[in-house]
């Protein structure tokens, strides 16, 4: 465990199989919904589709913006399947990085060859982000490839704000699984803490969608700090990507201050 990186390699040289299969399913997802726009996009058939629809469940799932290019991909991939395949993916990559370990007793023997706690968090988060750096690379390029023969009239750059949002809402989904595991040493735990904040912050969303009188809830939703704004029509909002990255960060230190103190499971 002396070699460079080596709980960081060993990650990828276990998981790089995994890797590939999420990202053939979101490219999959990708090349099944974005398409469709054009051929839905034109003579306002979305809108009549749309009007054709419970206003409820319209507010609920955010399909009011489905007539625009950027509006349907953030309503089917960025801001629906592609967040759930993603926050699936992170919350697993997150509950393994430290409670998994520790439940089947792989941690114990990680931490008997010299190797700090510090280090375990440390080599084994920057995994998470690299996978979904590289994940990000896979999105922004096969959006862009079909950015135009779908019709979608999204900036180059708006794609790349839109995906940098969506990595960052799941981040922290991810760094809460890990982060909790870190302090816990529970899997039950760390999933749940993943995937709540997760599923929190969309149905706060959703029920927020419903009234002026319940938008107070998107204050307290990392899903509307995530898109509120539209980043894929507009660009990258700072402020909401500072909200989600350093919760993040705040997650994982917390998780480090306890993890470095408590006893490990054996």
């Amino acid at each position: 465990m002396n070699g460079t990186l080596a709980l960081f390699r060993r990650v990828f040289a276990n998981s790089w199989r995994g890797l590939i299969g999420w990202i053939v399913g979101l490219s999959g997802a990708l090349l099944l919904y974005l398409p469709l726009y054009s051929s839905f996009g034109a003579d306002g058939e979305f809108e009549a589709i749309i009007d054709s629809l419970p206003e409820g469940l319209v507010n609920t799932l955010g399909y009011d913006q489905l007539g625009t290019g950027a509006g349907y991909a953030q309503g089917t991939f960025f801001g629906l399947i592609g967040f759930v395949l993603l926050t699936i993916a992170v919350v697993g990559w997150g509950t393994s990085a430290i409670a998994s370990d520790e439940e089947n007793g792989q941690l114990e023997l990680t931490l008997a060859h010299a190797v700090s706690r510090g280090r375990v968090l440390v080599e084994r988060t920057a995994a998470i982000v690299v996978k979904l750096a590289i994940i990000g690379v896979v999105v922004v390029g096969l959006t862009w490839a079909l950015n135009e023969p779908s019709d979608l009239g999204m900036e180059p750059m708006h794609i790349v704000a839109g995906t940098v949002t969506m990595l960052g809402l799941t981040m922290l989904s991810a760094s809460a699984s890990l982060g909790v595991g870190a302090m816990t040493g529970s899997r039950t735990w760390s999933i749940g803490a993943g995937a709540g904040i997760a599923v929190v912050g969309y149905v706060l969303t959703a029920v927020g969608n419903q009234s002026e009188d319940l938008e107070w809830l998107h204050r307290f939703s990392p899903y509307s700090w995530a898109w509120d704004e539209n980043p894929l029509a507009v660009g990258a909002d700072w402020g909401s990507l500072g909200l989600l990255y350093g919760l993040s960060l705040v997650l994982l230190v917390a998780g480090w201050l306890v993890f470095r103190r408590r006893d490990v499971a054996i």
